[in-house]
């Protein structure tokens, strides 16, 4: 069985935008236990980077090398991928399947993900229904309910209100402080908290 990857290499990355170059040039490495800020303007390709580097899209050059594979990452995308008919248990309920979680398994850490996310008194309304911020909580606790040591997150603080915000960053410390690795895009700042945040400028 193969070790669980403990670091993400990247040497000489270009991301393209249909036949647009996006990035070029890129190198960095990311290890377990540190958090990576991907910044930059609006078309700099902060999601198209994000998208390559958790396998969803192909690189136009370059080389990625030790990352996680499939069933080490989580990917939450900026629209949540939830069916709006769906509540957000049904929601979590279906995602914790369609990665083979057992019944009872899922049984086991329904409740505590939506609590903790606050959204056990909403639990059975269609998400179709919530607010911008509830949607995001809903998405959230996916990450609560199977556990995986690399999450790739685009703008996870887009629509969450200053108490959604602490959640995020309560959710990203003990990640970070139990060994996982975070890549994230954001606009906002992240908080002065949060350890072993690094920088990835992509200001052209």
């Amino acid at each position: 069985m193969t070790a669980p990857a403990t670091r993400l290499e990247v040497s000489g990355l270009a991301v393209a935008r249909g036949d647009r170059s996006v990035v070029e040039g890129l190198g960095f490495s990311v290890a377990t236990g540190e958090i990576l800020h991907i910044r930059g303007r609006n078309g700099a390709g902060k999601t198209s980077l994000l998208e390559v580097l958790c396998g969803l899209r192909h690189p136009a050059a370059g080389r990625i090398a030790s990352g996680p594979q499939p069933a080490e990452l989580h990917w939450l995308g900026h629209k949540n991928g939830l069916n709006p008919a769906l509540s957000a248990e049904e929601n979590l309920r279906f995602w914790c399947a369609l990665n083979g979680q057992p019944r009872a398994a899922v049984d086991a850490v329904l409740e505590p993900a939506l609590q903790r996310v606050g959204l056990k008194a909403l639990r059975h309304r269609p998400c179709g229904k919530l607010s911008t911020g509830q949607r995001r909580r809903a998405a959230l606790a996916r990450l609560l309910a199977l556990p995986r040591p690399w999450w790739f997150l685009d703008e996870p603080l887009a629509g969450l209100d200053q108490s959604g915000i602490e959640l995020l960053t309560d959710l990203l410390e003990a990640h970070a402080r139990g060994g996982g690795a975070v890549l994230l895009t954001s606009h906002q700042p992240l908080p002065e908290r949060l350890p072993g945040v690094r920088l990835l400028d992509l200001a052209r």
